[in-house]
């Protein structure tokens, strides 16, 4: 009886010591998962996605057993209207005071942050290696030049695709118009006449490595590739017409088995200095008010700098709109 009774603790307290997060890849620093996992005794098992449709899609159909995810803000809406996520007491989140009020009135999808808590924010778009090509325009218009016909790749995203090219003809990324998201689907038909791929893993090493000499992507991906003495050959620019403006998210699944083990690691990820080094690994602005202080890699952009990107918010059953056109683009 006393071995049976020593077993059921050591499982309890195993299951208690374990928190599994389901992330993007390549959005934390290894030396901040181990400085979680030493300070809080526990063990991190730490799975990733290449985006928000397959995230979404593995979280609803059950198979996860994860208690942190980090949505981008309109899957954060899309996850409460399915009553996957756990309501939060901020109470639990000391240093949410910490969040910069400029990026919480970003939060649309969730204004009173009863569900989610801001990781990061910034934008997707160009990145060129200059070693191959010289002369181009910063516009989404590269895509249509036949002369770089497979040496370009566009993200494996459909709100960022759509994006982009809504925002090249002048229309809103949250566009509920049918013939604006038809137009938009024609525009993409004609990019992908000269892409490789739709890829959201493999354009990072390939621009670095010349693969690729334009990609669509996230620039903290391609520039943690580069040494910095080539960093002078790359170009991250966000196309002229402009681009989205994502906010990803920390939330805790309602079915989650440590979810006060999941509070704190929010929490550790909101102190300033925590903040500054993943803001370093990534190479973009913190949403942090006081990470500044201890940052030393300059960000590729500024949060001032995203002007004219616009945040891929909730459209709701709008989304089979897209969804359609989507399909009809990656057959």
């Amino acid at each position: 009886m006393l071995f049976l009774l020593l077993i059921t603790l050591l499982g309890s307290c195993n299951k208690q010591s374990t928190l599994r997060i389901y992330n993007w890849a390549d959005y934390i620093p290894e030396e901040v998962i181990e400085q979680f996992e030493k300070e809080y005794n526990c063990k991190i098992i730490y799975d990733t996605y290449a985006s928000n449709e397959e995230m979404f899609a593995k979280i609803k159909a059950g198979g996860t057993g994860y208690d942190i995810v980090f949505p981008s803000g309109d899957h954060v809406k899309m996850m409460i209207n399915e009553g996957l996520l756990e309501k939060l007491d901020l109470n639990k989140v000391p240093n949410f005071k910490n969040i910069d009020p400029l990026v919480l009135a970003k939060t649309t999808y969730d204004p009173n942050h009863e569900y989610s808590v801001p990781y990061m924010m910034g934008t997707t778009g160009l990145i060129v290696n200059k070693k191959y090509l010289k002369d181009y325009e910063k516009s989404w218009s590269i895509y249509e030049r036949s002369d770089l016909k497979g040496k370009m790749t566009l993200l494996d995203d459909m709100r960022e695709v759509f994006g982009a090219a809504l925002k090249y003809l002048g229309y809103s990324v949250n566009t509920t118009n049918p013939e604006e998201i038809e137009k938009a689907k024609q525009v993409i038909l004609k990019w992908k006449e000269n892409i490789v791929k739709f890829d959201a893993t493999t354009y990072a090493q390939g621009v670095v490595n010349g693969e690729f000499w334009v990609v669509h992507g996230y620039p903290e991906n391609v520039f943690q590739l580069i040494p910095e003495e080539e960093r002078e050959n790359f170009e991250f620019f966000v196309p002229k017409e402009g681009g989205t403006l994502w906010i990803d998210n920390m939330v805790i699944l309602k079915d989650a088995k440590n979810k006060e083990l999941a509070y704190k690691f929010i929490d550790f990820i909101l102190r300033p200095e925590i903040a500054a080094k993943i803001s370093d690994y990534l190479m973009i602005p913190s949403p942090i008010t006081d990470a500044a202080k201890y940052q030393q890699v300059e960000p590729l952009y500024t949060l001032n700098q995203l002007e004219n990107c616009e945040i891929i918010d909730y459209i709701g059953e709008y989304i089979d709109l897209y969804n359609k056109a989507w399909e009809e683009i990656i057959k």
